[in-house]
């Protein structure tokens, strides 16, 4: 196997293929470790849907109703920082762990909430288990990954997140032909999320540590252990060499929390970067989709249950845009790829806002805007939110891959959360056209940051690539 960078240069540690055994252990890993992402994509999703039902039964106001949906965001952001230093502290496959519980709980205080002022707490509950899954996730597949494997394993986890709100969705309609308009019919649109969180838990059990956070522990006969369970026995040692000399340079220098990121210049310019593409990734305005989708495709002309089943239209062209996601990522650089992405969303959004305007409500606004949706989630699905995690689990030391990424989450999380609590209001007040006016015009400053900013990660081992930022940032 020749696998080689993008100087042309093959990865110190590749040297021979891996045993049918060890690519399965791999697979395994990933997907048992990808099921917090399918919790990630549900618990965001499932709101869709169960919102307009939950609103009769809890008595929702526009701005009760901007609360439950964003106190899962607000708790992402917390969940996300914290996520991050516990798994730099304690370990991603425990953090994990943790995480799954937390799935577990949240789901089943949703589901049972009585009041608003519950379902505010466990939405927000579950959002620690949404921002820790976000983060903690994409850091364990990328330290796992070989090299040449790193961009569609950890896209793997992408894939099931857009699978996860595709099942939201579909149970959601489901549900509600089912359930029609019976009390407490998004009670059961809610509870479905904690099968996943058992599995997950129960998954990771059996999964092994991190090889690079055993190895940042000077671990390194347990981190040998790890490697030769997803590596030839060759390739194991060679990758372990490379992984133990940054472990030691790293701790030598004390890498590891927010004194290095205001001391070291060359890390506070990958915050920097990493704060933009997290920022890049939300301003696309995608969740409003995600949580406001079936409100959406009801002010264009649908029907409640046929925006509902509509809707779902939406989650099949995520899934299959992220299939397509992970083949370009081998195949092409991330960057161009990030900036195409950008010109597809902001397009779609200026002809939502657009036919919105200009069309007279009925069957045909209805699907135009139906087809403006589903192009712009099959860019920012396609390209852009893969392209997001993806880089966000490459960029930072390894000491601090889980704290930076985290912190970088932080800023991703909180921008979703004001678009979240605002969305509803900006469509009360000046309009669905006009809120997505705004997004195309967020959408251009965000094309101008990737393109002066953001650097290209395709091709390296994480060790090499950071030996790469470090001299280009210093």
């Amino acid at each position: 196997m020749d696998v080689r960078d993008d100087a042309g240069k093959a990865p110190a540690a590749v040297t021979q293929d891996a045993p049918p055994a060890v690519s399965r252990r791999l697979r395994l890993i990933t997907v048992i470790a990808t099921f917090g992402g399918l919790l990630f994509g549900y618990d965001t999703g499932v709101i869709n849907g169960a919102l307009p039902y939950m609103t009769d039964d809890l008595g929702l106001t526009a701005v009760t109703e901007g609360m439950v949906t964003s106190s899962l965001l607000l708790g992402a952001a917390l969940g996300a920082v914290a996520g991050g230093r516990l798994s730099d502290a304690r370990g991603r496959r425990r953090t994990i762990l943790v995480l799954a519980v937390l799935f577990f709980v949240g789901a089943l205080g949703c589901t049972l909430a009585p009041t608003t002022a519950v379902m505010v707490v466990a939405r927000f509950v579950l959002g620690l288990a949404v921002g820790g899954a976000s983060v903690t996730v994409p850091v364990y597949l990328a330290e796992v990954s070989p090299a040449e494997r790193r961009g569609a394993l950890v896209t793997r986890n992408e894939l099931m997140i857009v699978s996860g709100q595709l099942l939201a969705f579909t149970s959601n309609a489901v549900i509600a032909r089912v359930g029609g308009e019976s009390g407490g019919v998004w009670r059961w649109m809610l509870v479905i999320a904690t099968v996943p969180a058992v599995v997950l838990w129960f998954g990771m059990l059996v999964m092994p540590e991190s090889p690079r956070w055993l190895a940042s522990r000077a671990r390194f006969g347990e981190a040998l252990e790890v490697l030769r369970q997803v590596r030839s026995r060759q390739r194991a040692e060679a990758e372990l060499a490379e992984v133990s000399a940054l472990a030691v340079k790293e701790e030598q220098e004390r890498l590891g929390g927010w004194q290095d990121m205001k001391a070291t210049p060359w890390i506070r310019r990958l915050m920097f970067i990493g704060f933009g593409i997290a920022i890049v990734q939300q301003i696309t305005g995608v969740n409003t989709i995600m949580y406001y989708g079936t409100q959406i495709l009801t002010d264009a002309g649908f029907a409640s249950d046929s925006a509902l089943t509509a809707n779902i239209a939406n989650g099949v062209i995520s899934v299959l845009a992220t299939f397509v996601g992970i083949w370009l990522l081998g195949r092409v650089d991330r960057r161009p790829m990030l900036m195409a992405g950008q010109v597809g969303t902001t397009a779609a959004l200026l002809l939502i806002g657009v036919f919105s305007l200009v069309l007279p409500s009925g069957d045909g606004r209805a699907y135009a805007v139906l087809a403006m949706t589903v192009t712009f989630l099959a860019f920012q699905q396609g390209a852009i939110s893969p392209v997001t995690w993806l880089m966000l689990s490459e960029i930072f030391p390894m000491r601090m891959r889980g704290f930076g990424m985290g912190v970088a989450a932080v800023v991703l999380w909180l921008t979703n959360f004001v678009i979240g609590l605002v969305f509803p209001s900006l469509v009360s007040g000046i309009g669905i056209s006009n809120t997505f006016f705004l997004f195309v015009v967020a959408g251009l400053f965000s094309l101008t940051f990737v393109k002066l900013y953001v650097p290209e990660t395709k091709g390296r081992s994480l060790e090499s690539l950071e030996a790469e930022l470090r001299a280009r940032f210093s």
